[in-house]
């Protein structure tokens, strides 16, 4: 937060999953991100190597469900987003819904989309310290705002 109350500036990763890209929700999720008020600051499209899917999940390697996250997110082609605004992860961890879709209101992302828990159309970082992580993982660089 600023000193004024209102959101920082920041940068965050979003990712179309799977699910999402072959169900041809691209144009629609990004769509929302850009009505929000958010920017798109870089896109990339392209399959997910087994490993780079390992690092994203590492945090959930030693849960029982690690193995079936990485086979998803690497079996077909996702879309990866830099996504810059005030409050953009929040705003964003908003506008996904909760990682169950049965808990998802109406209106969010997964709400309006998603039926399974294991294949939710999006992923967003949830903190400031795994969008820091995950722009690098997959954009090769650090992206400060």
């Amino acid at each position: 937060m600023r000193t004024d109350g209102a959101p920082a500036m920041e940068r965050t990763f979003v990712m179309i999953k799977p699910d999402g890209v072959a169900a041809g929700l691209t144009g629609e999720i990004i769509g929302r991100i850009e009505r929000r008020g958010l920017d798109i600051v870089a896109i990339r499209k392209g399959g997910m190597e087994r490993a780079v899917a390992e690092e994203h999940y590492v945090e959930h390697r030693e849960r029982p469900f690690f193995g079936e996250l990485v086979e998803f997110i690497s079996s077909d082609p996702v879309v990866m987003l830099v996504v810059e605004g005030q409050g953009a992860i929040v705003a964003m961890r908003t506008m996904m819904g909760p990682t169950d879709p049965q808990d998802a209101p109406p209106g969010t992302i997964r709400g309006d989309y998603a039926l399974d828990v294991g294949q939710n159309v999006v992923h967003g970082s949830d903190g400031p310290e795994s969008a820091e992580r995950e722009l690098a993982l997959h954009f090769g660089v650090l992206v400060a705002a």
